[in-house]
């Protein structure tokens, strides 16, 4: 099973939680719970892996609501018995190669 499937498992069987940073995210950018697990279950791709990040492994993904809105959501590897939503937002397409690749600046 791949990284991403164990991810998705985890937010299909509730298993996850979001840090203080990724709730504020999540109410500034008007980012509801449901358009994070559609997200998050289809069409999602990890786009960025962040083995030794300071707060502990973690990936970038990018995956898209029904509404076809795309969403980058960091989240903690898979091997916690949470999954942690670190952070997420609506990527700039000004930043981004079709939301997957970041733009040199």
């Amino acid at each position: 099973m791949t990284r991403l499937q164990e991810i998705q498992i985890k937010i299909i069987h509730g298993q996850f939680e979001f840090s203080r940073h990724a709730v504020d995210q999540s109410i500034i950018r008007n980012i509801s719970v449901q358009e994070i697990r559609e997200a998050l279950n289809y069409n999602a791709k990890i786009i960025e892996d962040y083995p030794i990040d300071k707060y502990g492994p973690s990936c970038l993904i990018l995956g898209f609501t029904k509404d076809l809105r795309p969403l980058h959501i960091q989240c903690s590897y898979p091997s916690r018995t949470i999954l942690k939503i670190i952070t997420l937002y609506e990527p700039d397409p000004e930043k981004w190669i079709n939301f997957e690749k970041r733009r040199n600046p």
